[in-house]
Parts: structure tokens; sequence; C-alpha cells
């Protein structure tokens, strides 16, 4: 069975910074486009980042505009592992973070494109 775990969630000040992981088993990563989403109470989950191959072993990154210049997503095939290194880190930041495989995503901001979703961790920024 397919699990995504995210880790790496708190309670930080603004200004601040986190590193979320995603660690993933039962397939590779390498050959899935892998996604950040997050969802803060009674808004709808929203696209934070993606990490897409592009050619062999190239990958391409992209981002929200609201967290362009402060986020940056990265993987670490060998371990199965994704990350989200989240500098600079503004209240309303503030949500649960999601990571998402899925393969054949044409679109990277929806999240109908995506197979397969951890169970979220929670950031609260404080100001």
């Amino acid at each position: 069975q397919v699990h995504l775990v995210e880790s790496g969630g708190g309670l930080v000040q603004a200004g601040g910074s986190l590193r979320l992981s995603c660690a993933v088993s039962q397939f590779t990563t390498r050959t899935y486009t892998m996604g950040w989403f997050r969802q803060a109470p009674g808004k709808e989950r929203e696209f934070v980042a993606a990490t897409r191959r592009n050619g062999i072993s190239d990958y391409s990154e992209y981002y929200a505009d609201s967290v362009k210049g402060r986020f940056t997503n990265s993987r670490d095939n060998t371990k199965n592992t994704l990350y989200l290194q989240m500098n600079s880190l503004k209240p309303e930041d503030t949500a649960v973070y999601y990571c998402a495989a899925g393969r054949g995503v044409v679109d990277i901001s929806r999240t109908s494109e995506y197979d397969y979703w951890g169970q979220g961790t929670q950031v609260t920024v404080s100001s």
C-alpha cells in the first residue's frame, strides 16, 4: 500500500524557518510529479510547490506566487523523500501542509491531478 508521510511541521514565529519532509513508500518518486499543497481553516486546499521530471535526470520546480523566493522544493530519489524548505514564514502561511504524488500530471496546481496524498502536517506561524 502506498504511503506518504509528512513530518517537520510545528509552531514558529514570523520570519522563522521550517523544513517539511515527505517520506514515500511502495513506489519510487523518480518518475512521479511530487507536490505540496496547504489548507487553512475554512479555505480550499491550495497549491504551494511541485517538482516534475524534465528529462532523464532533470526536474523542474514550480511555486505558487505567494511562496516564490521563500520556499524551496527538493527531492532525494535515493531516499524516496521530498522536502519543502520554508523560510521567512508569515502568519498567512499557517495551514495543514500535504504532500502529493501523481503520474501524468498536466496541471500541477490541481489537486485532482494527484493520485496519492499524505495525512498532512500542521504549520503554525505566530505574529
